[in-house]
């Protein structure tokens, strides 16, 4: 159970940092990241430079909760793979000889070559990761920590909460 279990964690660390590092190298240049999503001719121009953002912060996002194993991380991650899947089995379709976009512009796979197709590959195999991370969690029962008890621990009670009709009546009785 011990190498299981380590790699498990091994995983979840691994494809949470890859996700944070590909956001964050994407946000570093958002403009160069919405020239590389027009490519694929999918979304409206008007929306590339917002997608350029969000998208990246999404990717950062979960997978820091990821690392620290926050429920729906995992199925976040899984949504993010599936749409790249989605968006580049559609570009091998149309046979477009682009970078994916998925490291950003500095992506070496993009200065080798423009391939989708190794790009589908890398993300299908994270997909299996994805599997196996959840697999193990069902195997093991591992139950991810749920963000709003821990965004609410120890914290320190609001006025209103003080106000409230049932302390009123403690205080006045």
């Amino acid at each position: 159970m011990r190498l299981g279990d380590g790699f498990y964690t091994l995983s979840r660390w691994g494809l949470g940092g890859l996700m944070v590092w590909a956001g964050i190298i994407k946000l570093r240049e958002p403009a160069v990241f919405a020239v590389l999503i027009d490519a694929f001719g999918l979304v409206p121009e008007s929306l590339l430079l917002p997608l350029a953002v969000v998208l990246p912060i999404v990717e950062v996002m979960a997978g820091l909760a990821l690392i620290f194993d926050i429920q729906g991380s995992l199925a976040m991650i899984a949504g993010l793979l599936l749409l790249f899947v989605i968006v580049l089995g559609w570009g091998i379709r149309m046979g477009l000889d682009i970078d994916c976009g998925c490291f950003g512009p500095q992506d070496p796979e993009a200065r080798a070559f423009h391939g989708l197709r190794a790009s589908l590959h890398r993300n299908l195999a994270l997909l299996a990761v994805v599997g196996f991370i959840h697999g193990w969690r069902r195997y093991r029962d591992i139950r991810p920590a749920k963000l709003l008890p821990l965004l609410t621990k120890g914290r320190v009670r609001s006025r209103h909460e003080d106000d409230s009709p049932t302390n009123l009546r403690r205080l006045f009785r």
